[in-house]
């Protein structure tokens, strides 16, 4: 015998028209158009070779022969449904609290988070922000980035600090001046990244600045030069959008290596905490390589 099987699709959309009572309610229950859900079931009628619902009236009624077709039809979606085959467990989710310093957040992280998420749809991601002034750790994290001299970390950031000032500072120097030139010039204090190793690598035998207010927030030390209020000592990593964009430039290209780093501590060896850090280590590489792109450009 030449058999001919119904779609699954067909006796779904009949099932459910003749359970409540009109296309339009199945149509939402299968997330279709009703035009969807009569075609189907037109479909199922040319195959049964009968009506198997009486059209016009205000609900969907079954045909004698749509009687006889429900209870068979129903039978083998039950069984179908049944399959331990067909059925799929919502995916495990699995938590992740990484702590990172805000400024390190802003400007390397969310830039390229979604890549991350977008990668891993199944680790529930947790930002929490330290306060690096304060040293304080965050217990409660799987994962923490700390800024500071490092300890038992390994390096983020393979990055020298220099100089950074609004395009009107930059011009008040003058044309190719000389490290020295920056007396004439605010400087902008912080004390996670001091003068020192610059002044130190320029020649300069100047001690740490003592005028001016004290920004204990990288972010606010960038803020602050963008505004023009003075000149920056910063990782041009963190300075990308104000490089690319113009607000910031370096009058000279003289770097030095800063007093404290960005650190990975040490975290579980597997699992999502493992997974992050490897994302974490090749963003920061990228995000270094861009900036000095971008310091070729300014110098």
């Amino acid at each position: 015998m030449n058999t001919r099987l119904p779609s699954v699709d067909g006796l779904r959309a009949f099932e459910a028209a003749a359970r409540l009572g009109s296309f339009e309610r199945a149509a939402d229950e299968l997330h279709v158009t009703a035009s969807a859900v009569s075609k189907r079931v037109a479909v199922l009628e040319e195959l049964v070779g009968a009506p198997l619902f009486v059209r016009g009236a205000r609900a969907l009624q079954l045909t004698e022969a749509g009687r006889d077709y429900l209870g068979p039809a129903s039978h083998v979606l039950g069984l179908l449904m049944a399959m331990p085959q067909h059925r799929r467990g919502a995916p495990r989710r699995e938590r992740l609290r990484v702590s990172v310093p805000p400024t390190f957040a802003r400007q390397v992280l969310m830039p390229r988070l979604a890549v991350f998420t977008g990668a891993y749809p199944a680790v529930e991601l947790e930002l929490l922000l330290s306060l690096p002034q304060l040293d304080l750790a965050a217990t409660e994290a799987d994962l923490e980035v700390r800024f500071g001299s490092g300890g038992t970390g390994a390096p983020l950031l393979h990055e020298r600090v220099l100089p950074l000032a609004a395009p009107a500072l930059c011009a008040a120097l003058g044309e190719r001046p000389g490290p020295s030139a920056l007396a004439r010039l605010p400087l902008l204090r912080s004390p996670l990244d001091p003068w020192t190793p610059w002044f130190r690598a320029a020649g300069l035998p100047w001690p740490e600045p003592e005028a001016g207010p004290r920004l204990a927030d990288l972010g606010l030390v960038l803020e602050a030069a963008i505004a023009g209020q003075g000149v920056a000592l910063a990782r041009p990593s963190l300075a990308r959008t104000a490089l690319a964009g113009g607000a910031l430039r370096a009058p000279w290209a003289l770097a030095a290596e800063p007093a404290h780093q960005y650190y990975l501590l040490p975290h579980a060896a597997d699992g999502p905490a493992a997974a992050f850090a490897g994302w974490l280590r090749d963003t920061c590489s990228e995000a270094a390589r861009e900036a000095q792109a971008l310091l070729s450009g300014v110098t």
